[in-house]
């Protein structure tokens, strides 16, 4: 796979990290020249899947290195079908803001010591649960290079909501959300933005006109909407490149 950089992905394999709780695989997705910068793909509500491994090897053709670390690694659960919905449910449900803290801490720690990228040139970019995991990261490590959040439900209301730290956000943040998500309703944006703005945070958030939920998930062709997917990652490629540019 290559892109408008004339990078190519090189390799992809699965690692082993050392976490607070145990052992973690980390899909990673390497550039075929040395990274000097790298993304945390986090997860949907189905494991480290193929979609999720596709868009780290579209982050490496982009020149990134990019790690996708299994947050089902403590139930044994590697991944489920997109049918699947019931039985993620509960999963991702059991997943709270110390655990998402410990898993991206680990992955943070293995750039920093194995790969010599630091968490300044290091973004983390979740879909769906991963969404709100990127926005909840955001809320508990300081010094991250970016955060960008596509339909993350969860940040404003539910168990492991997060809104309410906001102020403790210091990376730039880049959220999208369709118009007609029936898991992020207006007032839940509405929400997340005024939280957002009141604590300084320096963000942008798209709202995607008669998108709904997973809308950028090629690998759902029945909720993929191509038009908004499309601006959704120019706008992603851009905001990346200002805060994370790429070495000359």
């Amino acid at each position: 796979m290559s892109d408008q950089c004339g990078i190519r992905a090189a390799t992809n394999h699965w690692i082993t990290v050392t976490t607070a709780v145990g052992p973690m695989r980390v899909y990673v997705a390497r550039p075929d020249r040395t990274a000097d910068r790298a993304v945390i793909v986090l997860q949907e509500a189905f494991g480290v899947n193929d979609h999720i491994q596709d868009i780290a090897r579209r982050y490496a053709a982009r020149g990134f290195l990019a790690a996708a670390p299994d947050l089902f690694h403590r139930n044994g659960v590697a991944a489920l079908e997109y049918e699947q919905h019931a039985e993620a449910m509960p999963l991702i449900g059991a997943i709270g803001p110390d655990a998402i803290t410990v898993d991206v801490d680990a992955v943070l720690e293995h750039l920093a010591q194995g790969e010599g990228i630091s968490a300044s040139r290091t973004a983390v970019n979740g879909f769906c649960f991963g969404g709100r995991a990127a926005f909840t990261a955001a809320t508990r490590i300081r010094g991250l290079g970016a955060v960008v959040v596509f339909y993350g439900p969860g940040i404003a209301v539910g168990p492991h909501a997060v809104v309410d730290r906001a102020k403790d956000i210091d990376a730039p943040l880049l959220l999208h959300v369709g118009s007609e998500d029936p898991t992020i309703p207006a007032e839940q944006v509405a929400a997340i933005e005024g939280a957002l703005t009141a604590a300084g945070v320096d963000f942008e958030s798209h709202v995607y006109t008669g998108a709904g939920h997973a809308f950028a998930c090629d690998a759902r062709p029945r909720l993929y909407v191509e038009d908004s997917a499309r601006r959704a990652w120019q706008r992603t490629h851009a905001f990346l490149d200002e805060h994370l540019p790429p070495a000359a």
